[in-house]
């Protein structure tokens, strides 16, 4: 005789088809994210560099002191560039950790119905 009675399997596997279904929304919902979050980034990392080249041509032509300014506006640029390359891979850890969290959670299921 099992541990579970055919009704509790019967609720077990609703409730693994249930928590399946979310955690799959969940994570087309991170991986559309990443997606787009990768397109824009790549599709602005240049602009960091092709600033720089701007400020190396613009900096003789200016005060010293305006000149320091947009060097230090290039460097916090740098920055965010940093910053936004840290979101990205981010949000890819959160979604190789979520497909992961839904295969644990589907075979502790599985384990529960065939016990």
């Amino acid at each position: 005789m099992g541990l579970f009675g055919n009704n509790d399997k019967k609720i077990i596997a609703e409730l693994c088809k249930k928590s399946e279904d979310i955690s799959n929304d969940i994570t087309n919902e991170i991986d559309e994210l990443l997606v787009e979050l990768k397109s824009d980034y790549e599709e602005n990392s240049a602009v960091v560099s092709e600033f720089s080249e701007l400020v190396n041509e613009l900096k003789s032509k200016l005060t010293p002191d305006d000149a320091k300014k947009l060097l230090e506006f290039s460097s916090k640029l740098s920055k965010v560039k940093r910053c936004a390359k840290k979101g990205v891979d981010a949000v890819r850890e959160i979604a190789r950790d979520q497909r992961k969290a839904t295969r644990e959670t589907i075979r502790e299921y599985q384990e529960y119905l065939y016990v």
